[in-house]
């Protein structure tokens, strides 16, 4: 089972991305963190298979905890989609020199979010 962690401080964000990944990963563990720091303590005790993080967030900025992420050894291969409302250049291009795996906005298709999450994740997207 894969654990699958959701960073944003929108509830109603957190429902619909869950929502969207239950349909692909139906037998796998959902955790949830409405902020920076955390989502590093859930990291810091879970085995994270993937998050998919906002950028913007009160405590501490997405970027930042990308960047805390992929700078330790036993998280930086941990795939992260960043969905976030920022869609200008400049957000995308430095949460992919940051470490992100994929960077996509809101609003999102559940589709396209579960396909990328699948090929993260080296899910057999016909089988599902």
């Amino acid at each position: 089972m894969k654990q699958i962690l959701i960073v944003d401080d929108s509830p109603t964000i957190r429902r619909m991305v869950r929502a969207s990944l239950v349909r692909c990963f139906p037998s796998d563990e959902f955790l949830e963190a409405a902020s920076g720091l955390e989502a590093i303590e859930r990291l810091a005790v879970g085995r994270i298979a993937l998050i998919v993080l906002d950028l913007n967030m009160p405590d501490m900025h997405g970027l930042e905890v990308l960047q805390f992420v992929r700078s330790h050894q036993k998280y930086g291969r941990v795939p992260i989609i960043v969905l976030t409302t920022r869609g200008d250049d400049m957000s995308r291009s430095a949460a992919l020199k940051a470490g992100a795996s994929v960077f996509l906005t809101k609003p999102f298709t559940p589709d396209l979010l579960g396909d990328e999450a699948r090929k993260l994740l080296g899910a057999d997207v016909a089988s599902l």
